[in-house]
């Protein structure tokens, strides 16, 4: 693996490519299957298609969780009344000058302490030009020659394999993590044919996180973006959300034969669902297979996914290294970070500087690290693991759950998994929004455990918990008559009658065939509306049919 991620480097080092935000991209290399799809002019040999590979790089926006901008004191907020939250820095009015938030920088040190970047102790800030409606200064600050952090590695995971429920491990470098400020956002009037421009998020903070190439396919991408997002939300950097455009994602791609020069690129541009990430990488590269195979020639462009029709567009041309015109940011001296108190300068006090030591004690759990507990603490498989950490508050809610009853950790995550969520993807609700808390869950499977209830019965109870907030299980059961039936008398006298009435099923338990015992305790659970022990039915059934 080695090997091939130092021959990968030496290729890329070699190619000269054209940057976006002068970064080089990351890449990611990939076989593509061409069984779906053929030229317009003549079918196309497989073994020919099979030698094209794919290259992609990614880099992805986040918007840092910050009360106030990169560089003013404006506030930040999403779907704020439009130019509402503009600074005259923002708005770029003469003689302003940028003051750089303490919270923003600390946020991207985290970030690449969590990714195991190398900090750079010194960093320095750029200015990158180009000439947009909703860019009033004509150019952005953000790092170009010394990002915030370099050389870090992010491992992630996802499930594979023919069941799709092996765990695959693997590990995407990242080259730079830099700070910048965002642009304000253009709304598109098509009745009335214009352009109106919201200065609201123009100087937002964001870290610009740029990966090595090292993963193969869209599937992939989408996983390493999924791991960083649940990363920034558990340090609480980012907030991740990408319909709010808090994570945005660039694609660069390319097509060309093993050995050859990377094929000229396309960049398809912010895009905000993991879904879209993946299924656009797939439709770019098969559409770029198609324009090699017949002899024409791949654009230099900037496209846009678009989610209907499951194609990318042409934008506009894409924009070269001399056309940013990149220059130091002389009004702001170098960004400095310090090891410790110990490190700092005379006069310079610790709550002004931004120190290391602090921030590596302050980190949390990682999801990788929770996965990995998960599985070691309780014994679950690896795919609950996933589904635990990757819905938001649920690895707290089976936890909490777990404090509270003794059942087999193995029995409450399917209550989880499948009852709670099912519910919950229902009705399009979060966690922190489930009706039933995990206090009460916990007590409902106490009942169960005890064998006051049974299961099917326990999971009427569920329901009833669910339609009405705050009724406790007891009272549930109680109103409903659901107590298990365990009296022996009774179960005699059903399980009698059952047997009675179904002669054919009993000759053929008695024949060896003993799945269609099953049959009979369902009859059995039928006439006492599930509140019959099933492990009591089994073996009263059993004396009755030998």
């Amino acid at each position: 693996m080695a090997a091939s991620r130092i021959a990968a480097r030496e290729l890329l080092h070699n190619i000269k490519l054209i940057p976006y935000y002068q970064k080089s991209s990351c890449l990611f290399i990939r076989w593509i299957s061409t069984s779906k799809f053929q030229c317009s002019s003549q079918p196309l040999e497989k073994s020919a298609l099979q030698q094209l590979v794919g290259v992609v790089g990614l880099e992805i926006h986040a918007q840092i969780s910050s009360n106030t901008k990169l560089f003013s004191g404006s506030s930040v907020q999403f779907l704020a009344p439009p130019n509402s939250l503009v600074s005259f820095f923002d708005a770029s009015l003469p003689g302003t000058l940028p003051v750089l938030n303490k919270r923003c920088v600390e946020a991207a040190v985290m970030t690449g302490l969590a990714l195991n970047c190398t900090i750079n102790k010194k960093s320095v800030f750029d200015r990158k030009h180009y000439f947009y409606a909703d860019l009033p200064a004509g150019y952005q600050i953000t790092q170009q020659r010394r990002p915030v952090a370099v050389d870090g590695v992010l491992t992630y995971s996802f499930l594979g394999g023919r069941k799709r429920n092996q765990v695959m491990r693997k590990n995407v470098y990242i080259k730079q993590i830099q700070l910048e400020q965002d642009s304000g956002k253009s709304l598109h009037d098509d009745v009335n044919s214009q352009t109106l421009i919201d200065l609201n998020r123009a100087g937002v903070g964001l870290m610009e996180l740029v990966m090595e190439p090292d993963m193969s396919c869209g599937e992939e991408a989408a996983a390493a973006v999924r791991e960083l997002q649940l990363i920034l939300q558990a340090l609480g950097t980012c907030q991740g959300n990408m319909s709010e455009g808090q994570l945005r994602v660039d694609a660069n791609v390319s097509v060309h034969r093993p050995g050859e020069p990377l094929g000229t690129r396309t960049e398809v541009k912010n895009i905000n669902s993991l879904r879209y990430l993946a299924r656009a990488i797939d439709f770019e590269i098969q559409r770029q297979t198609e324009v090699v195979q017949r002899g024409g020639a791949v654009l230099n462009e900037t496209r846009a996914y678009d989610s209907k029709s499951g194609e990318t567009v042409a934008m506009r041309d894409k924009e070269g290294l001399q056309d940013y015109r990149f220059m130091p940011e002389p009004n702001l001296p170098p960004l400095l970070v310090f090891e410790d108190e110990a490190s700092l300068p005379a006069g310079v006090e610790a709550g002004q500087a931004v120190l290391l030591c602090t921030l590596r004690a302050g980190l949390p759990e990682l999801p990788s690290v929770r996965r990995d507990r998960l599985v070691q603490t309780y014994g679950l498989l690896p795919e609950h693991s996933f589904t635990l950490v990757n819905e938001d508050g649920l690895m707290e809610y089976f936890e909490a759950v777990m404090k509270g009853t003794s059942r087999d950790p193995r029995k409450v995550i399917g209550w989880v998994t499948n009852e709670l969520l099912g519910l919950l993807k229902q009705q399009d609700l979060s966690v922190s929004h489930s009706p039933v808390p995990p206090a009460a869950l916990a007590e409902l499977l106490e009942l169960q455990e005890a064998g006051r209830i049974s299961s099917s019965a326990a999971k009427q109870v569920f329901q009833e918990m669910w339609r009405s907030p705050g009724k406790a299980a007891p009272q549930i059961i109680q109103e409903r008559d659901l107590g298990l039936v365990s009296d022996d008398a009774d179960l005699h006298r059903i399980c009698q009658k059952v047997v009675e009435s179904h002669p054919d099923e009993v000759r053929a338990v008695r024949s060896g065939n003993q799945k269609v015992l099953n049959k009979l305790m369902g009859l059995v659970q039928k006439e006492t509306k599930g509140r019959a022990d099933p492990v009591l039915v089994r073996k009263i059934l059993q004396e009755k049919t030998s």
